[in-house]
């Protein structure tokens, strides 16, 4: 892609597009149109999500009401208790938790939610933010399904400012109080092929949501682009052997939603997909690129070798990423996750700060087409060069990361 059709695509889509938002269906809508353009077949899949209304969530803490917003699915109602600050959910600050409302450094997991209720503990806040910033911003956050497992606690996030206030002030009583209203509601995963010689597929995939805060071209618009380039490369340099499926997967901020609906919803395809090539942030002005191998180390070195054919430098490693490469790693699927850091300092994702400042369409053109032709390069394969196995390690991994087994201490 030029870079401006790069720069064409920030301006129209770069905007807030949250799970079951009617701004998340008109981008899968979007994507599906754009990647016509380029000579796919696309389609736009709709799968359920859980939705929810905060009608009012409060905060109120030394007779002073904090701003913040209540977890969505965190249920209704109204809690009253002494305010403890845990750094950690180890068992020592665990055991200061009974009767209290928790305010915590880190958002807790599947386990420590349940370590922090089964020590006693009746609501709990969050933080996000930086006491540096000059925003007062609050992320929009939520107890998830398969964390709660039906044990509900309210809770309320605030910004970073008001926690160190909060911290500043105890011993103190606050309160809690949510109302909301809980549904079922729709995403979208779009999909877009380029029939290969052979029956089977090279999966791309690419989340097309942002955050609340955010308008998300870093995370992920970058990777839809990416995407795109592919499919424009597949289709100007004709027919490959293995097939080429991108799927702009919707609610993977929701804890991939949208992938694992795909892999639900496709397992008796999943046979005839050779590899998973997953985007989740490129094209930074600053960083690294990395990826995530789930697969033989092998794998590895052939990525390595490309890199060093091509002379650009990635950082590959055999380990899980948080995003939705997992979802079919988890399917036996082996998958490479390609992903740009770039320094906190430099560029920060979940917030107002993903506006596209901190990208160039000159670095994402870069990155995509570093991406785009190792992408192709197994897509022209005779057979594909990376086994169709999951190794033990990535196996041990993915139960830790989908919170089937606890990490080791």
């Amino acid at each position: 892609m030029t870079q401006r059709e790069i720069q064409r695509i920030i301006k129209e889509a770069g905007n807030i597009r949250i799970s079951a938002s009617k701004e998340e269906k008109w981008t899968a809508e979007y994507l599906a149109k754009e990647a016509e353009k380029l000579g796919a077949k696309a389609r736009v899949e709709a799968f359920d999500v859980p939705v929810t209304t905060i009608n009012s969530a409060k905060l109120i803490a030394g007779g002073r009401e904090i701003p913040c917003k209540g977890y969505e699915l965190c249920g209704s109602g109204r809690v009253e208790a002494p305010l403890v600050y845990i750094a950690d959910f180890d068992p020592i600050s665990l055991s200061k938790v009974k009767g209290k409302i928790v305010l915590s450094d880190s958002y807790p997991s599947t386990f420590t939610y349940h370590d922090m209720l089964d020590a006693g503990a009746v609501g709990f806040i969050t933080y996000d933010g930086d006491v540096k910033w000059r925003d007062n911003d609050i992320d929009l956050r939520e107890l998830r399904g398969y964390m709660a497992q039906g044990r509900k606690a309210l809770g309320v996030n605030i910004n970073a400012k008001e926690a160190v206030k909060l911290v500043k002030n105890l011993p103190m009583d606050v309160v809690i109080e949510i109302d909301q209203t809980e549904g079922m509601g729709k995403s979208w995963n779009t999909i877009a092929e380029i029939p290969g010689e052979c029956d089977e597929w090279i999966t791309m995939s690419a989340h097309l949501d942002s955050r609340p805060l955010a308008k998300g071209v870093w995370d992920n618009l970058t990777g839809c682009l990416t995407l795109l380039n592919t499919l424009e490369m597949a289709a100007k340099t004709g027919k490959h052997h293995y097939g080429l499926r991108c799927v702009f997967v919707g609610s993977e901020e929701r804890g991939l939603l949208g992938s694992k609906a795909y892999v639900k919803d496709h397992e008796a395809e999943l046979d005839k997909i050779a590899l998973n090539v997953n985007v989740d942030m490129i094209g930074s002005i600053m960083g690294k690129v990395m990826c995530c191998v789930n697969a033989e180390e092998s794998a590895v070195a052939y990525l390595n070798g490309f890199a060093a054919e091509k002379g650009f430098p990635v950082r590959a490693m055999q380990r899980v990423m948080s995003s939705d490469s997992s979802s079919f790693a988890d399917k036996g699927v082996p998958a490479y996750s390609f992903g740009k850091m770039a320094p906190h300092n430099q560029a920060v994702i979940h917030s107002r700060y993903d506006d596209g400042s901190t990208v160039s369409a000159k670095q994402i053109q870069i990155d995509a087409d570093f991406i785009s032709e190792f992408t192709l390069k197994l897509a022209d394969a005779a057979i594909c060069p990376v086994p169709r196995k999951i190794p033990e390690k990535i196996k041990k991994e993915l139960d830790e990361y989908f919170f089937r087994k606890r990490k080791d201490a």
